[in-house]
């Protein structure tokens, strides 16, 4: 089977490269020849564990390939998926322009019968935007081509995605017409055979339920990090709260972890763009905007927590960070809250010393040289007066205490943004946790 990916972002270059390693005949195609190029010489614009062996042993297979010019390849795909960005604008909604850009191409192009499907994270109501935008452009052709437009949305997380692709918890689709369910019936029979649930719907309910699935999860987080913020100014312990209610099997222990706040290119983009699908239906989602709220706020507690040990005098220390992209195993660092952090730091007068394993080069290009890199998580302490443990890389979770608090400064305190450490094993270094 032939497709084609349009888009070799995240979504795109992994879902591509899944696809290519299940045996079927993939092309990857962008507009940026920078990018492609990068591609083909082997080189992964991301950071993703896994995915540059797929790649390379899939091109070496002849079955991943990789272009920037769409139309070439058209006479020789059954479905092509729009995996491009949908960013945010300002008022929060998903902006589809690269979106209706492809279709518009298709249907300027397009020769046979075609199933178009969305990859990337689309509004309710997207898909009816792609078929009218490509059927606008056969009818100024003035031929008569049969297509079918489908919704599969991703469900991958980043520094996992290989295993989730491959080993999903389920395959949504949406179709309307019989001949594009049987269509995305054979490309995905692989899944099928291992009992991998593939449950096909109707396109509105498939683009919805990727929006609903995220925002549960960020509900999930902003109410323990909501419980986190009351349990410190009552005296419980939001740790054995979590134990406490994670064990009944209705709640489950998942995303129940309190911390410093969700970021990356997906719950934040996609909260918002709940909230603002719903305000042009003339709907408000209370619970979601409650959580956005909740999240904003809970990106600011490290250094409120820094800010309230020092008694405010702040300027001029020195901090260390632990940590810069959103969450481990990716270099990511959208709306990550080490950005957040970082700006507030400077904001106040401190100097700022930084590491992570993978996301350093991310920073750079981010905030250039606002703050100083450091080689490895020891280089960062030294003579600083506090460390913010703000992603929880596992190369973090065992380092030598009595080495890092004789690299800092006197009374030094550790703030821990997720929770991981063990107060008794500090070594007499100050301890700050959430919650």
């Amino acid at each position: 089977m032939n497709i084609a990916i349009v888009g070799t972002g995240y979504v795109g270059l992994v879902s591509g490269t899944c696809f290519a390693e299940m045996g079927v005949n993939v092309t990857c195609v962008d507009v940026n020849q920078e990018k492609i190029n990068s591609l083909l010489r082997g080189q992964i614009p991301i950071y993703e564990p896994g995915l540059e062996f797929l790649v390379e042993r899939n091109v070496k297979a002849n079955r991943l390939h990789f272009t920037t010019d769409l139309t070439s390849i058209l006479h020789e795909v059954e479905i092509v998926f729009c995996a491009v960005g949908t960013p945010p604008d300002e008022g929060g909604k998903a902006d589809l322009r690269y979106v209706l850009e492809v279709a518009k191409t298709l249907g300027q192009n397009i020769n046979k019968y075609l199933v178009v499907v969305t990859k990337s994270t689309v509004p309710v109501g997207t898909a009816k935007k792609v078929k009218k935008t490509i059927q606008e452009e056969l009818d100024k052709r003035g031929v008569d081509i049969g297509f079918d437009v489908a919704s599969n949305p991703e469900f991958l997380k980043e520094g996992n995605a290989i295993d989730d692709f491959m080993k999903p918890d389920r395959v949504v689709i949406g179709v309307d017409t019989k001949r594009a369910e049987e269509v995305m019936t054979r490309l995905y029979k692989p899944m099928m055979l291992n009992n991998f649930r593939v449950i096909f719907m109707d396109i509105p309910s498939a683009e919805m339920t990727k929006y609903a699935a995220n925002s549960m999860l960020a509900t999930r987080i902003s109410f323990m990090n909501d419980i986190a913020n009351l349990c410190e100014l009552v005296g419980a312990d939001v740790n054995m709260v979590r134990q406490g209610i994670g064990t009944d099997s209705r709640i489950g222990s998942k995303f129940l972890y309190p911390g410093c706040g969700y970021g990356g290119s997906c719950f934040p983009k996609d909260v918002k763009a709940l909230i603002q699908t719903a305000e042009e239906n003339g709907y408000n989602m209370r619970v979601l905007n409650a959580v956005e709220a909740v999240n904003e706020t809970q990106k600011n507690v490290l250094f409120e927590k820094f800010k309230k040990y020092f008694g405010g005098e702040v300027k001029g220390k020195k901090v260390a960070i632990w940590g810069l992209s959103f969450k481990p195993e990716t270099d990511d660092m959208r709306e990550a809250p080490a950005l957040v952090l970082i700006d507030s730091l400077l904001h106040a007068g401190c100097s700022i010393t930084v590491y992570d394993p993978v996301a350093m080069d991310e920073c750079r290009r981010r905030i250039g040289g606002k703050v100083l890199y450091a080689k490895n998580m020891y280089d960062t302490v030294v003579d600083a007066d506090a460390i913010f443990h703000v992603t929880e890389w596992k190369e973090f979770r065992m380092p030598s205490w009595q080495v890092i608090k004789r690299s800092m400064k006197e009374k030094p305190v550790l703030i821990d943004g997720r929770n991981v450490f063990d107060e008794k094993e500090l070594g007499g270094i100050a301890y700050l946790r959430i919650g």
